[in-house]
């Protein structure tokens, strides 16, 4: 296979998905539309080409599976929990920042823990430190003493993710660290 072809290739994932935004913008699904879209995909993925991204994260179906059950339900969860401060509290419900010193050194899976901790309403990462893997988490309706709480939680989450998609040495810390702390591992 020529290198063309294989850059091609690769490409063909993005040039598909600006197709499909571009016949979404247009708001017409017609030849000539998907004509104009693919042109248009095929200039900006030539003109403006995206680096290539090493990673060393290997995808696990089942855990990836647990990931976002587990996503979704702290989701409903998180959605009742703050409408209840807001029903109960009002705007004198309280809140917090929490340092969270993270177990892994990857970037990729920085991003990934601060986009899961934001997803669910009431937590949001503020900040993040990558020198010294701290995320500054502000949590909704947290009392006095609730910082373990949210410490633990991140960290489980971390746990998931990297269950889900971390390479071997990144799952040796996190197991490591859970058997030091006395946390049992899933199955």
């Amino acid at each position: 296979m020529t290198r063309f072809a294989r850059r091609t290739l690769r490409r063909l994932p993005l040039v598909l998905w600006l197709t499909a935004v571009w016949i979404l913008l247009w708001g017409t699904l017609d030849l000539g539309t998907l004509v104009f879209g693919v042109v248009v995909a095929l200039l900006v993925t030539t003109m403006f080409p995206l680096p290539s991204v090493t990673t060393h994260m290997v995808a696990r179906p089942l855990p990836l599976l647990r990931l976002i059950c587990y996503l979704a339900a702290d989701l409903v969860i998180s959605t009742v929990r703050v409408s209840w401060q807001a029903v109960r509290h009002g705007p004198r419900t309280t809140a917090g920042i929490v340092q969270v010193t993270l177990l892994t050194d990857s970037d990729h899976l920085t991003a990934m823990v601060a986009n899961a901790v934001s997803l669910a309403p009431g937590k949001f990462v503020m900040q993040i430190d990558r020198g010294h893997r701290i995320c500054y988490v502000y949590a909704l309706g947290m009392r006095a003493g609730g910082e373990d709480a949210v410490r633990r939680e991140v960290l489980g989450l971390e746990r998931r993710i990297v269950r889900a998609v971390g390479s071997a040495s990144e799952l040796e810390i996190v197991g490591r660290v859970a058997r030091d702390a006395g946390i049992k591992e899933e199955s």
